[in-house]
């Protein structure tokens, strides 16, 4: 289980996760903050400290054993940056924004990556292929973070952005399945193809979707930046 996995291949995965997750997690508090909500920067979660986000647990160790054991899908979640929507200017619609701010800059450090292709070139011989691998990794990660977080199931980003915008009759029902939302998205990310592979089903659906639409926006990233 463990000979599968090396050394270089933790370096190019590990700093590319952080650096991922870090900005994901301080572009919400920083929304936040800009409109009227400054209750992760009291906590010091408008950063780019690695530590003021992570989850020993989901950061750490969730995607870890997951990866270890060939799980069907990698998944994890850092610390949720805490926001009073009631303190926001609109709460509604500023709960929308917070909410999108992690996904948009996971997207725009994925075309950075995409980008510094083209420098690669300029990177010593030695380091040539980490860099690359790290890149690479860079691109993959970012865009399945942000496709990953706008599924519409709160507590994600998509579920929040979905919350804002739909009528109350259907708004209000979604909102109160987030205390919930961890539970159901383990259960359909995990337990459920796990169970399906034991009578040879294959349930792995919203897990194929997120890889199919990451596929298709690393895509368009490659051709957006030219390397395709």
């Amino acid at each position: 289980m463990f000979s599968n996995i090396s050394l270089y291949d933790i370096s190019v995965w590990v700093l590319p996760l952080i650096i991922a997750i870090t900005f994901h997690e301080a572009a919400h508090a920083f929304a936040a903050r800009r409109l009227g909500d400054n209750t992760a920067y009291d906590l010091g979660r408008v950063s780019f400290n690695p530590f003021k986000h992570i989850d020993p647990f989901g950061t750490v160790l969730l995607p870890g054993l997951l990866l270890l054991s060939h799980a069907p899908f990698l998944f994890g979640y850092a610390r949720p940056v805490p926001v009073n929507f009631r303190n926001l200017r609109n709460p509604r619609l500023g709960m929308v924004w917070v909410a999108l701010a992690g996904p948009a800059v996971n997207i725009a450090l994925a075309l950075l990556a995409a980008l510094a292709f083209h420098a690669l070139p300029l990177a010593p011989a030695d380091y040539a292929k980490w860099v690359a691998d790290n890149l690479k990794n860079a691109l993959i990660i970012n865009v399945l973070l942000a496709v990953f977080n706008m599924l519409p199931i709160p507590p994600l980003d998509g579920g929040r952005v979905a919350v804002g915008l739909l009528p109350n009759f259907l708004a209000y029902p979604l909102s109160r399945l987030e205390p919930w939302g961890m539970l159901i998205l383990i259960g359909i990310l995990i337990v459920l193809p796990l169970a399906g592979s034991q009578f040879g089903l294959n349930l792995d659906v919203i897990s194929a979707l997120v890889r199919t639409s990451t596929g298709y926006v690393i895509r368009l990233l490659l051709v957006l930046t030219g390397n395709v």
